[in-house]
């Protein structure tokens, strides 16, 4: 059995569109997946006939609410592995998640002299907060170095992992190039120095089965919009005796216990870390996003997405002045293409491509020391997913053509 890709496809309304004068080819997924019309159903119906802010509430619409809330909780706790619904704390977002991490973990946990260890991979999401922490407790920044195929050099970790390792920090895929990282050998290479692991799974959780038991992580953020769930919802999968050690991330109503004047105390997790009115809409709209690829054959869809990766490198190999960034075997890389042409810039290749109706990221993907290390400023990102066609990848292909005649 194979993915029907074709098929796929008709569940998702928004590739059913012309852009340009021409039928749309989506190749940005690695920024965010388009959404089946499950999930817009589910929000829908949520704003519809259940609108009404979850727990505490006594009427009707409240419990159905907070039943449609927490049962998406639960589900996508177990999509990963958690083995545990109060381990999955709703974030904004990957980048939410991290940053409370930083500010509820880190800040009583990282001293003056401590390292944190990341790599030059991350996204900004996994560099900054722990920049702003480290410069607030007087922690130093320690990293992973990555070979020319944008492999992490992880015969380096014995002599950066110290006893003053509190941390280490690094993406499950990098969505500049597409290398999967070995999670569980650098994990359990942290361990033996008692560091602990925080896993960017932003990119992870989208193209591949996770177990959060299994990778020996203690804490993995991801986000909804990038596997078919709505934007501006998140979340974060915690070891729960970490979280709850760890004081609240924000202040306010819903994430205490008592109040009083002098202080308060704190809700179980994972509701002292969700102050405030949540997303209730994204969160029931992920669960749906949950739901819907459960419908599919993992292994089927996984082999179809490196069917892809694989025609499109031999595809874009055969462009004259082609330059693709990371590893060569499809097995160590995700469905990304990070690549760039010769004189022409790769905001002028999107430019292009774009005219054509094909749809491509541009720029330094938020992945600077990447760009930095390749002695680039930006790249051309063709990002695949499960509903994309090798039909697809040759209007890329042609398109490309097209550039390259304007530029030579």
């Amino acid at each position: 059995m194979s993915v029907d890709a074709a098929a796929l496809r008709e569940e998702f309304p928004a590739l059913q569109q012309d852009v340009n004068g021409r039928s749309l080819v989506y190749l940005d997924n690695a920024a965010t997946t388009q959404k089946p019309q499950a999930v817009l159903d589910a929000i829908q119906r949520y704003y519809a006939l259940d609108n009404a802010n979850v727990h505490r509430g006594i009427h009707e619409l409240s419990r159905r609410a907070t039943d449609a809330y927490e049962g998406a909780r639960a589900r996508v706790a177990a999509g990963i592995g958690a083995g545990d619904p109060a381990e999955l704390v709703w974030t904004r977002g990957t980048t939410e998640g991290i940053n409370l991490i930083a500010a509820a973990w880190g800040l009583d946990h990282v001293g003056e002299g401590d390292e944190i260890l990341l790599s030059i991979l991350e996204h900004h999401s996994n560099l900054v907060p722990w920049q702003l922490l480290a410069r607030r407790v007087g922690a130093k920044l320690r990293y992973v170095e990555i070979d020319d195929q944008g492999r992490l050099d992880v015969g380096d970790l014995p002599s950066l992992l110290t006893e003053r390792t509190k941390l280490v920090a690094f993406n499950h895929v990098s969505n500049a190039l597409g290398t999967i990282n070995p999670v569980k050998d650098i994990a359990a290479a942290a361990k033996k120095v008692g560091a602990v692991v925080l896993v960017d799974g932003a990119q992870g959780a989208v193209h591949m089965p996770v177990d959060v038991q299994d990778l020996g992580a203690d804490f993995y953020a991801f986000s909804g919009h990038k596997m078919c769930g709505p934007t501006g919802i998140g979340a974060l999968w915690g070891r729960r005796e970490l979280l709850e050690s760890m004081e609240p991330y924000q202040g306010g109503g819903e994430m205490i216990e008592f109040v009083e004047r002098d202080m308060s105390t704190w809700a179980e997790v994972p509701h002292k870390f969700e102050a405030g009115t949540p997303n209730i809409a994204g969160a029931i709209g992920f669960g749906a996003a949950v739901d819907f690829l459960a419908t599919l054959p993992a292994e089927e869809v996984a082999a179809h997405e490196r069917a892809l990766m694989s025609y499109a490198m031999e595809r874009l190999a055969e462009v004259p002045g082609m330059r693709i960034y990371g590893p060569e075997s499809v097995e160590e890389r995700s469905a990304v293409v990070s690549f760039t042409m010769g004189d022409a810039h790769p905001h002028d290749i999107s430019t292009i491509l774009d005219s054509e109706g094909i749809a491509v990221r541009a720029g330094h993907h938020c992945a600077q020391l990447v760009m930095k290390r390749y002695n680039v400023s930006a790249t051309a990102r063709a990002s695949f997913y499960m509903y994309n066609t090798r039909d697809e990848i040759d209007r890329l292909a042609d398109a490309l053509d097209v550039v390259r005649g304007i530029f030579g």
